[in-house]
């Protein structure tokens, strides 16, 4: 089975559409699939609920997708440094489903490994805790969660052999893994493309066997976010 695409684009082509469900890599702007964001924004696909830690920041990454009012709801841990963001959600345009970042990424792990449902401390006696089952456990309440099953999941690694075994780089790695392993489809962009049977199996950080699809980005922007405070 060939899992290379030509293309980002071409990689998204007939597994996209709207309303989906998808679920998007990375930490601020550390580890985003920049080029899969592009031909997502450009595949004109819309109502789509995205679980991602954030929404990147204003005109990057996930901030494209606001721009184009692409996105109806977000799934996610850290809603800051967007303007887009905070002026859609405050108006009432902007669905927004507020996760503690432990919750977030034990709700994909889960998912990815046929766990449907676990308990947690974490949100007890908060807003995040509204409507949700709550059991106690050694004399401490505990809230459920329900894990996580995207459609399409867009994740960026480091390198890539042809049958989809990945490395990730450093911090790169953050949420990838699990939003790789928790999605029904999903598409990697990497750096660089190799031989099966090049990597060292010790070195592989996710097995083949979660991913479908590789397009290769050898030159991604990799933005920096700056904080100027004087």
């Amino acid at each position: 089975m060939n899992k290379i695409y030509p293309s980002a684009a071409k990689a998204l082509e007939g597994i996209v559409k709207d309303g989906q469900l998808m679920a998007v890599g990375g930490f601020g702007l550390c580890g985003i699939p920049e080029a899969l964001i592009d031909a997502l924004r450009d595949s004109g696909v819309k109502d789509l609920t995205v679980i991602s830690n954030n929404a990147g920041v204003d005109g990057f990454g996930l901030g494209k997708l606001l721009e184009t009012r692409q996105i109806k709801k977000m799934i996610s841990s850290y809603v800051g440094e967007n303007k887009e963001f905070e002026r859609q959600y405050l108006a009432g345009e902007l669905q927004l489903e507020f996760t503690p970042q432990g919750t977030l990424a034990e709700k994909l792990r889960a998912g990815g490994s046929g766990i449907p449902a676990f308990y947690t401390r974490t949100g007890v006696g908060t807003l995040v805790a509204e409507g949700k089952e709550t059991r106690e456990f050694d004399g401490h309440v505990h809230v459920m969660e329900l894990a996580l099953l995207p459609e399409v999941s867009l994740v960026k690694a480091w390198k890539a052999d042809k049958s989809g075994n990945l490395i990730f780089r450093r911090t790169a790695r953050n949420f990838n893994p699990a939003v790789a392993m928790a999605g029904k489809i999903t598409v990697v962009e990497v750096e660089e493309v190799v031989e099966t049977g090049t990597f060292d199996p010790d070195s592989v950080h996710l097995a083949g066997i979660y991913v479908h699809r590789i397009v290769l980005n050898a030159s991604p922007e990799k933005r920096i976010e700056k904080r100027t405070v004087r």
